[in-house]
């Protein structure tokens, strides 16, 4: 992928040093079998919205999620880290990507902050841990991410390449885009008033069109910056295939239940990433009105 040299977002807070604010889940006063966090973990595990709402709707819990208070302005990230540099660079290619589509809808992007943590950390949702992988907050509009997640792509999961460490942020970044267009309130609600199976089909839809905004992105960074090189659409794909809900299950030795899935079968991750990849359409990523995911 070539990102060197391209611009880099101010929106990127280094909070690796601050040890984070850790501590409990923060998910109120009920009891939380050891069970339940086990399946919203691997449920939100890999490039999900934050698994703690998982939590609530396993739990029953319901309301807003507690906001946290900011104490004074975060870092930035030090200019000599390779790692913070390339994921500052995807986050500005985003930022030019959806603040153009906005433009064009006639519309404003307010481009969401990402947040660089350590082991644990709180959140306008709760407090987040490493273990869940990257998720995007929508009370505070924040992408959280350990990096120490990408080694565990490379070699845990099997999904090595920068693309495919771009493709996580641009998945993130399209749960924010789904924020910004009133799309995740409208889920939200929708999935409180549904069974556990309605909710986890309603958060399947909500996961594939993330996917797809990421392929959106992938199209117009593309074509405005020639950004990829050989082999990096196949590493996205590949990633896409190792964090399907068949797949994760398969590979944690459990039965393959669908409807079970949260986030989609590995075909229908990346048959919706290549979907907004190859047309760079909004439109195309309606997949809350497809008949088939």
């Amino acid at each position: 992928m070539r990102w060197e040299g391209n611009r880099e977002s101010s929106n990127v807070e280094d909070m690796r040093s601050s040890g984070g604010g850790g501590g409990g889940f923060g998910l109120g006063t009920g009891t939380i079998g050891i069970g339940t966090i086990v399946i919203a973990l691997i449920g939100g595990a890999v490039l999900g919205v934050n698994p703690l709402t998982l939590l609530g709707i396993l739990t029953g819990g319901g309301g807003p999620a507690p906001q946290v208070q900011q104490q004074g302005p975060a870092p930035a990230p030090p200019a000599n880290d390779p790692q913070a540099k390339f994921v500052s660079t995807v986050l500005a290619d985003t930022e030019d990507v959806w603040t153009q589509l906005f433009q064009q809808g006639g519309a404003t992007y307010h481009a969401p902050k990402l947040v660089l943590y350590r082991g644990s950390i709180r959140t306008g949702c709760g407090a987040g841990q490493a273990a869940m992988g990257p998720f995007y907050c929508p009370a505070d509009s924040k992408v959280y991410i350990d990096l120490g997640f990408y080694e565990t792509m490379k070699n845990k999961l099997g999904a090595p390449g920068d693309f495919a460490q771009a493709y996580v942020i641009a998945h993130e970044v399209g749960h924010h885009v789904q924020h910004e267009l009133g799309i995740t309130d409208q889920v939200d609600q929708q999935r409180a008033r549904g069974s556990q199976a309605q909710a986890n089909a309603m958060s399947v839809r909500l996961e594939l069109q993330a996917d797809c905004f990421a392929g959106v992105w992938g199209h117009h960074a593309q074509k405005a910056r020639n950004i990829l090189e050989q082999g990096d659409v196949e590493e996205a794909m590949n990633a896409a295939q190792k964090i399907g809900d068949d797949a994760l299950q398969a590979n944690s030795g459990r039965a393959v239940v669908p409807e079970s899935f949260t986030h989609g079968s590995s075909a229908q991750r990346q048959r919706w990433f290549n979907t907004g990849l190859q047309t760079g359409s909004v439109k195309a990523c309606d997949t809350f009105n497809a008949r088939s995911l």
